[in-house]
């Protein structure tokens, strides 16, 4: 059985047979993986109006019941400032979300998830569970167990923690 990856590394073994590939190996489907399930993400998202990158922003809505303040969705999300921006305008023209203006500091605001946009990430985020679940489907459940603890030991050291995100101040 070979792969993209596979045949990357024939190709560089045959030019550096001294080099070690094995990084490059692990990494490389590391990230045609993630690659290719994007591309899956996006083609899902189509029908719903919704992007990849706005699906993450209402995912981590979701999670976070009190809302968030804007910079705290671009940490989460690894996004740009402005293209936080851009997104939660989108979501809140088409009825996802609502931003308040703090009392306290009327510079800022907190992001909620209507109604609408709670039901949506909740149907969504179910077909994103039945998609990934698919995908692994040629892993045993203790084999997908495995993967996940070794990817979270290389993960865990270069993933930036983010500060503790305190509850948010009620407008």
């Amino acid at each position: 059985m070979t792969d993209a990856v596979q045949r990357f590394r024939d190709s560089w073994a045959h030019l550096h047979p001294h080099l070690d590939l094995t990084g490059m190996e692990t990494m490389g489907r590391v990230l045609r993986l993630a690659a290719l399930m994007n591309n899956i993400t996006e083609d899902a998202l189509t029908d719903s109006d919704v992007s990849r990158p706005e699906f993450e922003i209402l995912a981590a809505l979701r999670r976070t019941p009190q809302g968030l303040r804007p910079r705290h969705l671009t940490r989460k999300t690894l996004s740009s400032g402005a293209a936080t921006t851009k997104r939660l305008t989108r979501l809140e023209q088409i009825g996802l979300l609502t931003r308040t203006r703090i009392e306290r500091d009327r510079r800022e605001t907190l992001v909620r998830l209507t109604p609408q946009g709670e039901q949506l990430i909740d149907t969504l985020f179910t077909h994103q569970l039945e998609r990934e679940t698919t995908l692994l489907a040629p892993l045993t459940p203790q084999e997908r167990t495995h993967l996940a603890t070794l990817l979270a030991r290389v993960l865990t050291p270069i993933d930036p923690q983010p500060p503790h995100t305190p509850e948010a101040p009620h407008p």
